[in-house]
């Protein structure tokens, strides 16, 4: 579930291993690019941490933030 903290969307994903983290990032990399909005995350192992904040907005929550956590969502959820 994302939280919204300190001016950001913030969810942590867990994985069985590396492999399965980083193909969730790449999916999650093309359809960011395609929103042409781009996450701030770290990766360690089986974690993804990812933060979503609209910059162009003064790094607030918007709507477009809102929209790419949904198709992150569905992303973990594939």
């Amino acid at each position: 579930m994302w939280t919204e903290e300190k001016n950001t969307l913030y969810r942590k994903f867990e994985f069985s291993n590396f492999s399965e983290a980083f193909a969730f990032m790449t999916r999650v990399a093309i359809a960011a690019e395609k929103a042409n909005h781009h996450p701030l995350w770290t990766n360690v192992y089986n974690k993804v941490e990812i933060w979503l904040s609209t910059h162009d907005a003064g790094n607030i929550v918007t709507d477009k933030d809102r929209q790419l956590a949904a198709a992150i969502d569905s992303i973990a959820g594939a």
